[in-house]
């Protein structure tokens, strides 16, 4: 199992409200969590770090190898859970910080099985061979819109309204996230991002890209491809390789 990440601030954006953490337990178990923060400049960066953190040191705290498939997904769940409520009682505690958000992927590999918690439009992809699936679905209300045949996929990535998300960790008390599992084989990439790089890049360019780049170089190579093409917001990909 490989790991890597880059996180960039963009060419337009003051700060990075993006953040990312990642964790190697084994050779055969790793998690790794990205948040794009929202909520000001100083709230969404907030956010997005303090989450990471509490879902590390959940896992570190909660997880072991011995656990079932359920129980696994349990912890995942209950880290996302546990950084929710610490993001949401941090704003209610600081009328600096109130309204701060961050979207949430967290992805926990073990064996040849990944488990996925989701919410937000920050992406989890997975490719094998020559297939790439886009593993979480947006909850944003441009996505709801493409849902209901209202607009295209296409129309969705200029619209006006394309960055209002329909969830997002720490704005309730409680969070409703996608709960997602899928087969992690030899040879398969992850790859976790905000949306700092998929408004800049199509699906099946993302594959070739993956087909053509050496694990150890894909995060730098897709944010840099990000920032060549405007870079107008922060731009995070971390990548989980099962070699």
């Amino acid at each position: 199992m490989q790991l890597f990440f880059r996180t960039d601030v963009g060419l337009v954006r003051e700060t990075n409200q993006d953040a990312c953490k990642l964790g190697k337990i084994s050779e055969t178990e790793a998690w790794v969590a990205v948040c794009d923060g929202m909520g000001g400049a100083n709230g969404g960066s907030v956010a997005s770090t303090e989450a990471v953190e509490e879902i590390g040191r959940y896992i570190e705290q909660e997880y072991r190898s011995d656990m079932t498939e359920d129980e696994l997904a349990e912890v995942a769940e209950l880290a996302v859970d546990s950084a929710n409520t610490k993001v949401y009682e941090m704003a209610c505690a600081n009328p600096e910080l109130e309204g701060m958000g961050t979207t949430v992927e967290l992805a926990f590999v073990k064996d040849e099985k990944v488990f996925v918690v989701h919410a937000g439009d920050s992406r989890v992809y997975l490719a094998t061979g020559d297939e790439i699936v886009q593993v979480t679905h947006d909850h944003s209300l441009v996505q709801q819109m493409v849902d209901i045949g209202e607009i295209t996929p296409e129309e969705a990535r200029v619209h006006p309204r394309r960055n209002f998300i329909t969830r997002a960790l720490g704005i309730d008390p409680e969070l409703w996230t996608d709960i997602l599992e899928k087969p992690f084989v030899k040879g398969s990439i992850l790859v976790l991002c905000s949306d700092g790089l998929t408004n800049y890049i199509e699906q099946d360019e993302l594959l070739e890209v993956i087909k053509a780049t050496q694990a150890d170089k894909l995060a730098d190579t897709l944010v840099e491809i990000a920032l060549d093409r405007g870079g107008g917001d922060n731009v995070t990909v971390a990548v989980v390789v099962n070699d």
